[in-house]
């Protein structure tokens, strides 16, 4: 009769892009352009927040007994959020994360990725004055909203005099960011059952972080923790005369110093 006890598969899309092949077949020649001239490839996105407390951690660990958390996760139990922002360096094997504490916000995403230039990418690439980011379509790096664009155009093209060509993949595709199987997974899997209950704890978790699965894996995450400004910045004035815009579409952009 072939019947037995079942879960639900996903496995029916509801909203693909008509774009979508096409898309994917664009970030690859971007990829494969920007690695044979030694170019920085970053992948970038914003892990899931975390309420920062004694709260249950999903997952299983060996242990001699369980540990004791609280029996609800409320906000107003918690010491605060943390917002991860990572930023995975393709060519380097390498990845930053950035925990703010306050909004994810278009501001807090691109101060991210300007500190990682100034820490690491500036340093690393100093003869590329070219940088390409992979993001998806939504949240602080949303190809849908201005000060996206405007914060990139400012806090990158303008300070650092890079060249930045952005690249998103389609709505529904966030699983092939880069980030999201070669950082934010092994994240994961380090704090499983782990109650986050303090901002060092967070930090030591991130920055304890490493892959073997090649060489040039086993580095640590860097970590800054910092305030993410307040909600106001979520409503930024897009203001399309300051931009350098030299190529855009739904999903796509290059933007270059004045």
């Amino acid at each position: 009769m072939d019947f037995s006890l079942r879960v639900n598969r996903k496995a029916i899309a509801t909203d693909s892009s008509p774009v979508r092949d096409q898309q994917f077949r664009y970030i690859s020649l971007l990829r494969t352009r920007f690695e044979r001239q030694g170019l920085p490839i970053i992948s970038v996105d914003t892990k899931k927040r975390e309420l920062v407390g004694n709260f249950k951690n999903n997952g299983v660990k060996w242990d001699r007994t369980p540990v004791r958390v609280n029996d609800h996760d409320f906000r107003s139990d918690a010491i605060g959020i943390a917002i991860p922002y990572g930023i995975y360096d393709l060519l380097a094997n390498r990845g930053s994360v950035f925990v703010g504490v306050a909004h994810d916000t278009a501001a807090f995403a691109v101060h991210s990725i300007a500190g990682w230039w100034k820490r690491d990418g500036a340093d690393r690439y100093r003869r590329g004055q070219q940088l390409l980011v992979l993001a998806d379509t939504g949240g602080s790096n949303s190809c849908r909203t201005g000060a996206w664009k405007t914060e990139l155009q400012t806090q990158l093209c303008n300070s650092f005099g890079l060249t930045v060509t952005v690249a998103h993949y389609p709505t529904g595709a966030s699983k092939w960011n880069p980030i999201e199987h070669r950082l934010f997974s092994e994240i994961s899997k380090n704090w499983v059952a782990e109650p986050l209950d303090s901002y060092p704890k967070v930090l030591n978790f991130i920055r304890n972080t490493c892959t073997r699965t090649r060489p040039k894996a086993l580095s640590n995450w860097h970590l800054t923790r910092r305030r993410a400004g307040p909600p106001s910045l979520h409503q930024t004035t897009f203001d399309s005369a300051s931009l350098e815009l030299y190529d855009c579409s739904d999903v796509n952009l290059l933007l270059r110093p004045p």
